[in-house]
């Protein structure tokens, strides 16, 4: 497969069904938000309730614009979250279940394993921090390495220690949320671009959605909004805490004649306070072999380029106290991560740690994402999946990552919610 430029790639291409949709006057259930997670939970409910009349509501012009479309396209098997976490929970059962559904749609994807590195002794106490977490959450066949044992794995990569994931994989997610469209308009649904939310009210029995396109009334809604999901929250009513705040996420590629310095996917034991993962080196399912991300704030909550900023996002994230409270605890870890956003040869040493063999010259540029990271009040970077529940609505307020491994669980978990809070029949 020949990669594309960012531009042209990180979308959903919509199919005829979809370009012929507009947005309903009225319906049973609005999904507010076409990425992956909004795509996944229509699904679910389309094919719970055949008989409700379910509209997708999309902001921007294609499908997976954002976080489904500018990612590492990893497949994560449950290794890094806390134990009873909805993290832990959703992306080991989502896992499971997005490896069948891409076996059944013959969607490309490849289980071709994850290796942790810890080169220094250091390192230890957290890589049997991160073995005990993936043991208690179910992550299959993980086992601890030596240093002969990664090499045979990664002949590479160096470390005194680490763990092998092999059921870690990659998928073309994409292709996944295109499939979960197509599902969608199969089941009757109707799936509307360019019709972002503006206005959310409680009128009588129904839910009054005011958008590009007009106005909406259903008679419940669920919002997958992404970058965007605490201001949808705070208009229906929701408490403002946690609030997003953007990170962009950087990406480098090895060079096609250096794409054997990586067999799999290599990454470094992460800060477990932290919901970052570090600069990892994964197979893309393209072929590609990524460097990255970086994680640095920014100032839009599109900001696919340093050089973009929006005067809205830059004020509700540095007029939030969290930002603040954050910016105190992390400074050294921000001052790291500016590094490497400024200089490719720091960005490349990073991953050099692990894998000696990596030069500078070795890399291309790649692209970058946005992770939409919740923020709470109290400084602290929300490490789990955030939902809330106002009137006639239902809100995901964090799912950045492992948000597209886990979007069928995801699906599932907020179904049933949903079925609850709604009293949904049909």
């Amino acid at each position: 497969m020949t990669r594309v430029p960012p531009s042209d790639q990180t979308h959903v291409s919509p199919s005829a069904g979809e370009a012929a949709s507009q947005a309903p006057s009225e319906c049973d259930l609005a999904i507010v938000g076409g990425g992956i997670v909004g795509l996944a939970l229509a699904r679910e409910l389309t094919h719970r309730h055949p008989r409700l009349s379910v509209s997708v509501l999309e902001r921007e012009a294609q499908l997976g614009m954002h976080q489904t479309g500018h990612n590492s396209g990893v497949i994560h098997a449950g290794v890094y979250y806390q134990p009873g976490s909805l993290k832990a929970r959703l992306c080991v059962e989502g896992a499971r279940r997005l490896y069948e559904y891409c076996e059944q749609r013959g969607i490309a994807h490849e289980r071709c394993g994850k290796v942790i590195v810890a080169p220094c002794a250091s390192e230890l106490g957290r890589l049997d921090e991160l073995e005990r977490r993936g043991k208690a959450n179910g992550v299959p066949e993980l086992r601890r390495l030596d240093a002969a044992g990664i090499e045979a794995l990664e002949p590479h990569a160096r470390g005194i220690a680490g763990l092998h994931s092999p059921d870690t994989g990659i998928a073309d997610f994409a292709a996944v949320a295109r499939s979960y469209a197509q599902d969608v308009l199969s089941a009757g649904a109707t799936v509307t671009r360019s019709c972002g939310v503006e206005g959310i009210s409680a009128v009588g029995r129904s839910l009054r959605l005011t958008h590009a396109q007009g106005v909406t009334e259903a008679g419940n809604a669920i919002f997958c909004a992404g970058a965007w999901a605490d201001r949808l929250a705070v208009a229906a009513g929701a408490d403002p805490d946690p609030r997003i705040v953007p990170f962009r996420g950087a990406y480098l590629r090895l060079a096609p004649a250096r794409r054997e310095l990586v067999s799999s996917l290599i990454y470094p034991v992460p800060d477990p306070s932290l919901p970052f993962l570090g600069v990892h080196l994964t197979k893309h399912i393209d072929g590609d072999v990524l460097i990255g991300p970086t994680a640095l704030m920014v100032g839009a909550r599109d900001a696919y380029s340093l050089a973009t900023l929006n005067g809205r996002d830059l004020r509700d994230t540095l007029g939030w106290p969290g930002t603040w409270r954050m910016l105190a605890k992390w400074w050294r870890t921000g001052a790291v991560e500016l590094r490497h956003a400024a200089s490719r040869a720091a960005f490349v040493r990073a991953a050099a740690r692990y894998v000696p063999d990596l030069q500078v010259g070795d890399v291309q540029p790649a692209f970058a994402g946005i992770r939409a990271q919740a923020l709470g009040r109290d400084g602290k970077l929300v490490d789990d999946f955030v939902f809330s529940h106002t009137e006639r609505a239902l809100h995901v307020r964090n799912a950045p990552s492992p948000a597209a491994t886990s979007s069928l669980a995801i699906a599932g978990y907020v179904a049933d919610r949903a079925d609850e809070a709604f009293g949904l029949v049909g």
